[in-house]
């Protein structure tokens, strides 16, 4: 269902992020999660895309094994960096032709191997150009009579880590969407203020599209230390790490305390009208899973009332 479909048929909503994994055994690791969330109805799920590309052919297979099973509808990752017009296009016509409805599109990071990449090679420097390429293949396609994709960017509530000035950031989100983007997914966060004071500084820059709201269960202490490392600039905030600190030594009790406050910042969230929740789930069930059943959802469609 493309983007524009959703938000008109739901109030907000639900969603799934998998990454692509390396090896037989987590494959079958992952789809033990999907099947188990295959339950909960998400609106759609998303499929992660390796830094410069470097897991692409696993997203492809992925996300067409996932849409082919017909149980889920994916979203896969398209990102700039290390990639060439006719790569781009190869991928949307290949995603066209087994119905995929919707794409996040990235501007993305040369692979850890590659710190000196040089990115004056690539077709697209930036995201906006990336989504103004994606809107001229749908034009195409529309002379076809076909719709053509739905897109999503990324946006950053606590700040995007390589653009310090929040004005210029928001001028960069801005061109995002005027080039194309229908809806903006954001980085994880753990305070809800800064989803807030996010939404706020779109509306007055003129941005209109729907935000879904990205959160991350924390789940151990080691846990969050790499999604520091993963999300540069996250923001703890004080309570949240004295929690964690009133647990510390317990794995147990760190679990349930990061799974508590994620429940929280959920409730929160669809009592201030959001658009939708995005839940990075880092290929596993459980802590999804129990966030619906505290909320009192079997589903998602039970979880705006």
């Amino acid at each position: 269902m493309h983007f524009q479909d959703m938000f008109k048929l739901h109030p907000a909503t639900f969603s799934f992020e998998f990454f692509p994994p390396r090896d037989e055994a987590g494959s079958e690791d992952l789809y033990r999660s999907i099947n188990e969330l295959i339950p909960l109805r998400p609106t759609f799920i998303s499929v992660t895309y390796g830094a410069g590309g470097s897991t692409s052919d696993l997203t492809n297979r992925l996300v067409l094994r996932i849409k082919d099973e017909g149980k889920l509808d994916p979203m896969p990752h398209l990102t700039a960096v290390c990639h060439d017009e006719a790569r781009i296009r190869s991928m949307l016509e290949g995603y066209a032709e087994r119905g995929i409805s919707n794409v996040l599109a990235l501007r993305g990071d040369p692979p850890r191997e590659m710190p000196e990449y040089d990115r004056e090679g690539d077709a697209f420097k930036f995201a906006a150009e990336l989504v103004g390429f994606i809107k001229r293949f749908n034009n195409e396609r529309r002379h076809s009579d076909k719709r053509g994709f739905g897109i999503a960017v990324a946006g950053f509530p606590e700040g995007h880590p390589a653009t310090p000035n929040r004005l210029i950031e928001m001028d960069y989100l801005k061109a995002k969407v005027d080039a194309g983007a229908d809806c903006i997914i954001t980085q994880m966060f753990f305070d809800n203020r800064d989803f807030y004071d996010f939404r706020h500084r779109c509306e007055l820059s003129g941005i209109g599209v729907p935000i879904i709201a990205g959160l991350m269960p924390i789940l151990s202490e080691s846990g969050m230390r790499r999604m520091a490392e993963l999300a540069a600039g996250a923001r703890f905030p004080a309570a949240l790490l004295r929690a964690i600190r009133r647990a510390s030594g317990k794995a147990d009790a760190v679990r349930r305390m990061g799974v508590h406050w994620a429940t929280e910042q959920a409730r929160d969230l669809l009592d201030n009208g959001v658009s939708g929740i995005h839940f990075y789930t880092l290929n596993k069930s459980t802590a999804t899973r129990e966030i619906y059943r505290t909320l009192g959802a079997s589903d998602s469609t039970e979880m705006v009332v």
